[in-house]
C-alpha cells in the first residue's frame, strides 16, 4: 500500500477492466515517471472522451458524429445486418475484412441477474429498422456465452416472424492451429453441428 493520491491512482486505475493489481501499479509508476507533456495529452484525450463521442443514431456504434462511417458509406450492403453486443465487436467483425454490410450494437446481452432485460438493450432499435429499411439477412454475433445465447434465443424469436427476414447466428467451433484433444466437449460439438460440406 502506497500513500496517498498514488494510492488513489493505482485504486482507479485497478477498477478498468482486465487492469489487475499488479498492472495498476506498474501503469501508475510508468505515469509517474512520464513526460508532463504526455501526462497533458492523456488527460486532454480522457476530457475529450465523455464531450466527443457520441453513439450513432442508426446503429448504436460509437462515433464522432450523428452517424458513425459505416453507416454514412453508400457502398455498404443495406439489406444486411450484423447484431453485436458492444461497439468494440464492430471493430472484431470488421478487422475481418469478410463482411460488407452494416451493424446493430444492442449495448450489452441479456442478463436477468444483473437486471439487463429487453428494455435496457437496443432491440426496439432493431425492430424499427427491419420495418424501415429493407433488410434481408440479419446476422446474430453475440458471444457465445451463456448471456450472449440467451440474448441470440430472444432475437431469433422475435425475428421470426418478420416476411422474407433470414435470421442467421456466427458459426462456432475450432479455432485456426488448435488441437482436437483440447477442444472442450460444447466446442467440438458445435463444431461438429456446425460443419458444412467442402
Amino acid at each position: 500500500m502506497y500513500e496517498g493520491v498514488v494510492q488513489d491512482l493505482i485504486d482507479e486505475l485497478g477498477h478498468l477492466p482486465g487492469i489487475g493489481p499488479k498492472s495498476a501499479q506498474r501503469i501508475a509508476f510508468h505515469l509517474l515517471a512520464a513526460d508532463p507533456a504526455d501526462i497533458a495529452r492523456l488527460q486532454d484525450v480522457l476530457g475529450k472522451v465523455r464531450e466527443g463521442v457520441q453513439f450513432c443514431e442508426i446503429c448504436g456504434n460509437v462515433s464522432e458524429q450523428q452517424q458513425c462511417r459505416i453507416c454514412r458509406d453508400a457502398r455498404r450492403d443495406t439489406s444486411l445486418i450484423c447484431v453485436v453486443e458492444e461497439p468494440k465487436d464492430v471493430l472484431a467483425v470488421e478487422r475481418t475484412r469478410e463482411f460488407k454490410g452494416r451493424y446493430h450494437v444492442l449495448g450489452g446481452a441479456l442478463d436477468p441477474l444483473s437486471g439487463i432485460g429487453p428494455d435496457q438493450l437496443r432491440i426496439r432499435e432493431l425492430l424499427a429498422r427491419l420495418g424501415a429499411e429493407q433488410v434481408t439477412e440479419v446476422i446474430i454475433a453475440t458471444d457465445p456465452n451463456t448471456e450472449g445465447e440467451a440474448t441470440a434465443t430472444y432475437l431469433v424469436r422475435m425475428l421470426r416472424d418478420f416476411p422474407g427476414l433470414t435470421v442467421t447466428r456466427l458459426a462456432s467451433g475450432l479455432p485456426m492451429g488448435g488441437d482436437l484433444e483440447f477442444a472442450d466437449e460444447l466446442t467440438l460439438g458445435r463444431a461438429l453441428s456446425g460443419r458444412r460440406a467442402l
